[in-house]
């Protein structure tokens, strides 16, 4: 089920908010739990014993970590225990099938052979909930929360419906005390409400407009240098605003219920540097690389060379999360070579003082170069697409033939891309001048989700 279906607009949410309404507030963490259950098994129920596995084992491990503590000794034991079955879980379901493909040529060199190993379906959402729970068992090993020992309470952590599949992967100790108590009102009612329209309304009037633009660009046999700028540019545009607009979705709905997710996005096209973009793109992503990953790792205490290092690896790392695919290893290795070069021409930066509006589209620049590998279906494809921007293919180029519904959408994402507000100021200030044309925005959205039909959401294949 997703939030851009009828099923959930129209049958799922409403008999959710009436049921939650009556719940009595100690029963409420269940009824938020059995209604992610459904939520995520709607399609496939069979999916739904993968995600208990995790709940159970980070669950179990957190106490068992806390037992162990509290008789002086640390409990490592348990925390390798999440991280094999965690990891293990994502390496099965996820990468064991492109390990098995890039080793068999070296496998074969040597004369050997490898069984074939048959691509398993991805479970939705695995990627996210595997970090969520993972990063509960390393901060209970860390001491720096306390471990839940109410299991529904727990499994409403994990399993909580509006940023159970696609983030923001939200951390235990943020909403702990909202876990146990917390407030409902009107007003915060109203604040979700808003929220999500937004979210909804840049999903389908803008995302969804602009996929068919991108998808038309990286399925062409060639590309005219213009075109090909136009289908990235499509494509840039789409990834942000159909990955924030479920993000805008799932804060609003935690809105409704009393909780506050942290935000995901934060007018990442407005960054000066590659260093600033990860500061305001997929934050709760990028603060868990650098708190999980990069922090342990030595972060920027062990000298440059080491720094460079750990910068290089997790940001591998990062590129692997998003897929099982060299494209996405080559997009991540791009990503953490900005990164060393900013940092060692910091000094020189600074002391240029470049202006701003150069650093924004100076990094969108670099951001569209990286979107390429991101896009690509491999990395022939990738060299293709970007021999084609820079007029560098040999073949006669196709023209998208792009339809006014292309160029307003891409009109309107530039205006709120440089222009607008950050959807949480929107959402905060509520005024009227801003509450009226996003509800005509929301009922045309709906009705255009009618006409058009349903297009998934981009971070579900991650």
């Amino acid at each position: 089920m997703v939030f851009s279906s009828h099923v959930f607009l129209y049958v799922f949410l409403p008999a959710f908010l009436a049921v939650y309404a009556i719940t009595p507030r100690g029963l409420r963490s269940t009824t938020i739990s059995l209604a992610s259950l459904l939520f995520y098994g709607w399609s496939r129920p069979d999916l739904v014993l993968l995600m208990l596995f995790s709940t159970v084992l980070d669950y179990v491990s957190g106490l068992r970590i806390a037992h162990a503590q509290s008789r002086g000794r640390t409990g490592r034991a348990w925390l390798i225990l999440s991280m094999v079955g965690n990891l293990g879980m994502l390496a099965t379901f996820k990468y064991a099938h492109f390990l098995a493909q890039s080793l068999r040529p070296l496998v074969h060199h040597w004369g050997w052979t490898l069984p074939e190993w048959e691509p398993i379906a991805l479970p939705v959402g695995i990627s996210f909930y595997t970090f969520q729970t993972m990063s509960y068992t390393i901060d209970v090993f860390r001491r720096d929360v306390e471990a839940q020992r109410n299991p529904i309470d727990f499994l409403c952590f994990v399993t909580m419906f509006p940023q159970l599949v696609a983030g923001p992967i939200v951390r235990y100790h943020t909403i702990a005390h909202e876990i146990r108590s917390r407030q409902h009102s009107l007003s915060l009612f109203f604040r979700g409400v808003l929220a999500f329209q937004s979210g909804f309304a840049k999903k389908i009037l803008i995302a969804d407009p602009l996929s068919t633009l991108a998808d038309s660009a990286f399925a062409a046999t060639s590309l005219a240098p213009g075109d090909a700028w136009l289908g990235i540019l499509a494509y840039a545009f789409q990834i942000y605003f159909d990955f924030s607009g479920y993000s805008d979705m799932a804060i609003g709905l935690g809105l409704m219920l009393g909780f506050h997710f942290p935000i995901n996005f934060d007018r990442p096209y407005w960054a000066r540097s590659i260093t600033d973009f990860w500061r305001r793109w997929h934050i709760s992503l990028s603060t868990w690389l650098r708190d999980y990953l990069y922090v342990p790792l030595g972060g920027n205490r062990k000298g440059s060379l080491r720094t460079y290092v750990n910068l290089a690896l997790v940001m591998l790392l990062g590129g692997l999360w998003h897929g099982a695919n060299w494209t996405f290893v080559v997009w991540g290795a791009y990503q953490g070579f900005w990164l060393i070069v900013e940092r060692l021409l910091a000094g020189p930066i600074a002391r240029w003082r470049f202006p701003r509006a150069l650093g924004i589209a100076w990094t969108f620049f670099l951001v569209l170069i990286g979107w390429v590998f991101f896009r690509a279906k491999d990395l022939p494809h990738a060299i293709d697409y970007l021999s084609a921007m820079f007029g560098l293919s040999d073949s006669v180029g196709q023209t998208l033939g792009p339809r006014p519904i292309h160029f307003t959408a891409l009109g309107v994402a530039s205006l709120i891309v440089w222009f607008g507000k950050p959807t949480r100021d929107l959402v905060d200030q509520a005024r009227i001048q801003w509450v009226l044309p996003l509800q005509a925005a929301f009922w045309w959205a709906l009705l255009h989700m009618d006409y058009e039909g349903h297009v998934p959401f981009l971070y579900f294949q991650f």
